[in-house]
């Protein structure tokens, strides 16, 4: 796990100087996925998927999750873009998504995308054993809405291994000292998606997969995949901009 989590992350870390305004998301799942299997010999994950057809997500402005990568769509100006990737090494995962911001970035875009980030480290602080399920939930969705945005809840982070997505759901709400309990061991992902308007969602029906806001509004995520330590957690996909406690 800790290999596939420092690979995965080093697939965040080598796309960004090309997540630029003009390329296309096609491009960027082009660089991953040959990055992925002639760099680091390792699996994209998503790729054929329950049928997914790309090897990474790229979810931009309006898209919660799961945006299917298009050599037609070109990144513009002003545009927030979510890079998942989940690659497999020697039979285990790694998970993890950034958000990214090319060209002049509206304030109120990267208020969003910030907040969001900030509701994902402090789920991850809330991990050590004894605590529970909740507790993630609960602190992820006090720091969303005292920010005056909303917690998608039709997806959530999820236990993972050996299998892609395993038990436990890692709900980004919910009430302190409910829900399973952690134990030394367990890995999982903590991937909040918060949105600027309301929490709704919908799925496009026509590829079965590109999740956006109903309302049309703003959507950001980030996403590590961590385990619980004997005295907190370490996250698995750390990047080397990034330092965790354990």
């Amino acid at each position: 796990m800790r290999v596939a989590g420092k690979l995965a992350a080093s697939v965040l870390e080598m796309i960004e100087p090309h997540v630029q305004v003009g390329i296309t998301t096609g491009e960027l799942d082009k660089i991953c996925h040959e990055f992925i299997v002639n760099e680091l010999n390792a699996i994209p994950a998503p790729l054929d998927y329950h049928g997914f057809p790309r090897s990474i997500c790229t979810s931009i402005n309006d898209v919660v999750c799961h945006g299917i990568p298009s050599d037609s769509k070109k990144l513009r100006d002003g545009d927030i873009v979510n890079v998942d990737i989940t690659v497999i090494k020697d039979g285990y995962h790694g998970d993890t998504s950034k958000m990214f911001c090319p060209g002049k970035t509206a304030t109120y875009a990267e208020r969003l995308v910030e907040i969001t980030r900030e509701c994902l480290y402090r789920g991850i602080e809330a991990v050590k054993p004894g605590a529970t399920l909740g507790d993630i939930g609960h602190v992820i969705q006090q720091h969303a809405e005292k920010n005056y945005y909303s917690v998608v809840r039709e997806y959530c982070g999820h236990g993972i291994g050996a299998a892609f997505h395993e038990e436990p759901q890692v709900l980004h709400y919910g009430k302190k000292g409910e829900g399973l309990q952690l134990k030394q061991g367990m890995t999982f992902t903590i991937e909040p998606m918060l949105n600027a308007g309301r929490r709704h969602v919908k799925l496009n029906k026509k590829d079965g997969w590109t999740v956006t806001t109903r309302d049309g509004r703003l959507s950001a995520q980030w996403e590590h995949t961590l385990a619980v330590t004997a005295t907190g957690c370490e996250v698995l996909t750390a990047r080397s901009d990034e330092s965790f406690g354990t």
